[in-house]
């Protein structure tokens, strides 16, 4: 008999290939319930494509870990079929640790699954030698931790401004607090026995915008941060762009159309100087509306009528919505977010902003969805996106 040919013996998947099949499907599994729940199964199941089967047993091991919970008893349509248990987040196990180094202080915070700021707490920089700064933010993240009686910590977030690397989780440089490789995962990490990722607060808020959002479904996300460091992050398909080691987003030196304040690469006009809260102080206490180095007495000032207040926020703002309206030329992303004090607090300064974007994309536009507790966001989301990234590796 002639004999019969056979097929090749399929190729087994690869390991590394498999792990990323799975981490992916437990990641837009849990995203599922953050956007939808309370949820059925079967509509998770519709929603991401994923079966039936395959998505009872990612709850399931959620359920077991603590990350899901049941969340009413069993429903029947009509009265017959199987009942439908709707799952949602368990809030009750788990926190983050979230912890923003800001140029005059640190901000610790305990976050829950949903992104939702359960504590916070502001540090005063007694002096700003990085190995105090981070031994003092893990006392906070202890204190609030025993304070608030929250559920067990999964691991902490730290966002900072500067050049902030990632993957080595060591902040390269932030020239305003004069730190220079300072191994922030190593030092924190230590200090707090925890697992702690790192990156820059503009990046980390395009992730805690799109988690918990205005930004939620947008394709393309710019986020453009303005304090006294003043940076931007894009991302795009769920994928925040970092560029070789971290370094995208760095936007200091760029022009400002207009800009008067002389930078100290020896220009005029750079982002950071012309909008930087520094300047925006230093400009009020000129002006005799404040006597210190607080941004939120000038909007104080300006809520109480001072006309000097009010002009200096709405031209910042519209500064801003200059520099924004460049990055969209550049990006023309779906949606820009903006964190910036007057913004955030003042309708004359989100105005002043979009009507310096331009009237055909201001509608794209927005304030950061996080007003009253933005750079605790910024230090939780930096953990949080981890979690939803890899839920089963990030909790056990």
């Amino acid at each position: 008999m002639p004999r019969t040919a056979s097929l090749p013996a399929p190729s087994p998947v690869p390991r590394a290939a498999d792990r990323d099949r799975r981490r992916t499907n437990a990641s837009v599994v849990l995203r599922s319930v953050l956007e939808h729940g309370p949820v059925a199964r079967s509509t998770i199941a519709r929603l991401t494509g994923l079966s039936p089967a395959s998505v009872t047993d990612y709850c399931a091991r959620f359920t077991d870990i603590g990350l899901l919970r049941e969340a009413a008893a069993p429903r029947r349509s009509g009265g017959v079929g199987r009942p439908h248990v709707p799952v949602d987040l368990d809030n009750s196990r788990f926190v983050v640790g979230g912890v923003h180094v800001a140029v005059p202080y640190t901000t610790v915070a305990l976050l829950d699954l949903r992104g939702r700021v359960l504590i916070e707490r502001r540090i005063a920089h007694e002096h700003t030698d990085p190995d105090r700064v981070l031994t003092r933010a893990a006392d906070g993240l202890r204190a609030l931790l025993a304070e608030s009686g929250a559920g067990t910590p999964l691991g902490v977030g730290l966002a900072a401004g500067g050049w902030v690397d990632r993957d080595s989780g060591i902040i390269v440089e932030h020239a305003l607090l004069g730190w220079r490789e300072v191994p922030v995962r190593e030092v924190l990490g230590a200090a707090t026995g925890l697992p702690v990722h790192i990156d820059g607060h503009a990046r980390a808020l395009v992730n805690g915008e799109r988690l918990f959002g205005r930004a939620r479904g947008s394709h393309s996300v710019l986020h453009l941060f303005v304090g006294n460091v003043v940076d931007a992050a894009f991302a795009t398909h769920g994928q925040v762009h970092y560029g070789p080691r971290s370094q995208a987003g760095a936007i200091s030196h760029l022009p400002v159309p207009g800009g008067t304040e002389p930078c100290d690469c020896g220009r005029v006009g750079c982002l950071q100087v012309e909008l930087s809260e520094r300047t925006l102080c230093r400009r009020a206490r000129e002006a005799g509306v404040i006597d210190g180095a607080n941004p939120m007495h000038v909007v104080g000032a300006a809520a109480a009528g001072d006309r000097a207040a009010v002009r200096l926020l709405v031209n910042r703002a519209r500064a801003t919505g200059r520099a924004a309206g460049l990055l969209l030329d550049v990006l023309n992303p779906e949606t820009v977010v903006v964190t910036e004090v007057g913004v955030m607090h003042r309708e004359d300064c989100l105005s002043a902003l979009r009507e310096a974007v331009g009237t055909d994309r201001a509608a794209a536009v927005l304030p950061t969805s996080f007003p009253d507790s933005v750079l605790a966001v910024a230090g939780g989301s930096v953990a949080l996106d981890v979690l939803y990234r890899d839920p089963l590796g990030a909790s056990t």
